[in-house]
Parts: C-alpha cells; structure tokens; sequence
C-alpha cells in the first residue's frame, strides 16, 4: 500500500515531487517561477525537486532522462513544464503537467512539428490526470490540439515575481524612455519601430537585435539602447528606468512583461488579441498589434494624455493582485488536495 500522506503535528503533509529540466545557462525562468511558488506554500505542502540529468536534446538523451524519472516518482509527480516527454514513464494518476505555451509548435512544421506535437502534447495530456495551464487562452489552445476534456485542465496564472515593487516616478512626457522586452518575431518589433518613427522618445530594447531591426532603428533616426543577455537585477532596473512598457506581441501564452511592468507602477500598452488582455485586465491600453497607426495613437495617447496615463498606472497596480505569489500557490495546494482525494 503506497502512503500517499503521512501525520505531521496534527497537519496532513502531502508530498510533491516537482520535475525539472536540466536548464541552459540562459533558460532558468519555469525554475525560478516554482522555485518562488514552493516558497509560499503552506506547512502542509512538502516538496522534494528532481531535475533531470541530461539536457532535453537528442533522443538517447530524453530516454535515459524518462528512465531515471520514472525511479524518482513520488506521491504526486508535478512535471512543471518543457519536459513534457517523461510523461508517459509516470504513473497517470498521480502526474500533473504544466503548459507555459505552444510557442514550440507554432515555430515547427513538418515531421519536426509531429514529433513535437505526439511526444510533447498529445501523449503527455492523455498520460497526465490533472493540466495546468498559465490563461484561458492557453486552455483553448490545449483542447484545439488535443480534444482534451475541458474538466481534466485547470488555469492557474504566473506570478508577479516578489521583488517587483512600486518605484513611484514623474514620466517624462517630452522624450520618454519606451521599454520593448523580447525581439523574437512574435514581439512585433518592427512595427512597434514604424510606428515610433515620428515620436520623440528613447527605446530601450531588451532581447537580440536582427540586421533588419537595426536597419529600420538607423533609418528613422530612433535613439534607442539595446540589452543583451542582462541579469535579473538589469531587467529590473529597466522597468524601474522607463516611463512606458510597449507590449505589441503577436502571440503570447501569457505575458508576464506586463505585470512587471503594473506592479513597478509604470503605464502598458499591449495587443488586443491572445493572451494579452486576460492578463492586462483593464489596467492597459489595448491597441491592434497589426496595425501600426493603432500602435503608435496608443503611445501618444499615454504620453499626452496624464489622466489616463494616471488611470493605467493606478489600475495597474490593482490588476497585479490577482497575481501574488500566495495567492497562485493556493490555487497549485487546492489542485494537489484535489488529487489526494482522487487517490482515497
């Protein structure tokens, strides 16, 4: 009979084990994410973290990972994102799997696109009892590709990482400093560049710059700063140094940009499609990220207008509640007592 809680002080200990990949040197953002939400969760809540041996790359590679997964199995099995493969080397009622997105897929084609879809979603999804899902847009995109049942997913947001404070500032309403994160193609920068082309400002871009985007930066005379491969407290410091977040993605599984931004106290502007204004709220101006006009009247219109500015600053702060790191570890803690009752 296998213990699937033991008595601690009168308290019901349930045990996690959390599966991890084996991060790069510049991919270290699930692990911090669960690394904040198992320091919030409550004394009931014992976690043991197993993180997998051999980098996700090759197949030799994957299933000398799964095999030494499948040793490591405890009461509940949480794969936490990434490694969705190992999957179906774990017990299905007790394994939970968390999607961040299907940016992965969306980037593939062909044969590579299968692989990925059969071994990454559909196989784990059929495998796992409970998903996990970062939005409701997500969610809709999990069942498109799966038909999974709605009841066996459960949305459970990001957190507003914990150091991400109010730092009250007079924005610069003459020459602001305009932050971009991410220069991938779905962060749209080229049109977020057309359509500043006339503005008075300073762009700050976080991300790689391409030929083309330095290209159209010279050619409209932009003053701009590029930063490349910044640590956690650089990343900070540019929320804390600009007068505006511009967040004009394409395609966003969630879009943690803009709650770093509202709970720093700084003005949003984001698109009005995917993801973007479940998790902006009302706390953003939402513009159409195909549209370059769109882009950049939303600018102007938190540059000029400070009432309304004042209005996205304030709602902004109220919108990032939803997002606390105690209030996100509750809903994980509700979803493992669910499956404790499952197991009974």
């Amino acid at each position: 009979m296998v213990q699937l809680f033991f008595i601690k002080k009168n308290i019901c200990i349930l045990k996690i084990t959390f599966f991890q990949r084996k991060p790069y040197d510049f991919h270290f953002s699930i692990e911090k994410l669960f690394d904040t939400l198992r320091s919030n969760f409550s004394a009931k809540i014992e976690c043991r973290i197993y993180t997998l041996p051999f980098f996700s790359n090759g197949l030799l590679s994957r299933f000398k990972s799964a095999i030494a997964a499948k040793r490591q199995q405890g009461t509940i099995n949480h794969i936490t994102g990434d490694i969705h493969f190992i999957t179906p080397f774990l017990k299905r009622n007790r394994t939970i799997n968390t999607y961040h997105d299907f940016t992965f897929l969306k980037n593939s084609k062909g044969l590579s696109r299968f692989v990925l879809w059969l071994f990454w979603v559909y196989l784990p999804v059929r495998c796992s009892k409970y998903i996990t899902v970062i939005s409701e847009v997500t969610k809709q995109e999990l069942i498109k590709y799966t038909k999974c049942q709605e009841s066996k997913i459960h949305v459970i947001p990001n957190i507003i990482p914990e150091h991400f404070q109010f730092h009250a500032k007079v924005i610069n309403s003459e020459n602001p400093t305009i932050l971009h994160i991410g220069t991938t193609p779905n962060k749209n920068l080229t049109r977020l560049i057309e359509a500043l082309k006339e503005v008075p400002c300073n762009l700050l871009i976080v991300g790689k710059l391409t030929d083309e985007n330095s290209f159209l930066l010279n050619g409209y005379a932009i003053k701009y700063t590029n930063l490349y491969q910044i640590s956690d407290e650089q990343l900070h410091q540019a929320y804390v140094d600009c007068d505006i977040l511009s967040f004009c993605s394409l395609n966003e599984g969630f879009g943690l940009p803009i709650l770093e931004a509202q709970a720093i106290g700084r003005p949003v502007i984001t698109s009005n499609l995917s993801s973007m204004p479940e998790v902006a709220g009302k706390a953003a101006c939402l513009v159409n990220p195909h549209d370059v006009n769109s882009i950049k009247e939303g600018i102007q219109k938190i540059i000029t207008d400070t009432v309304y500015r004042e209005q996205l600053i304030t709602a902004g702060i109220e919108n990032v509640k939803r997002y606390n790191p105690k209030t996100v570890a509750g809903m994980y803690e509700a979803l493992y007592e669910k499956m404790m009752k499952d197991l009974t």
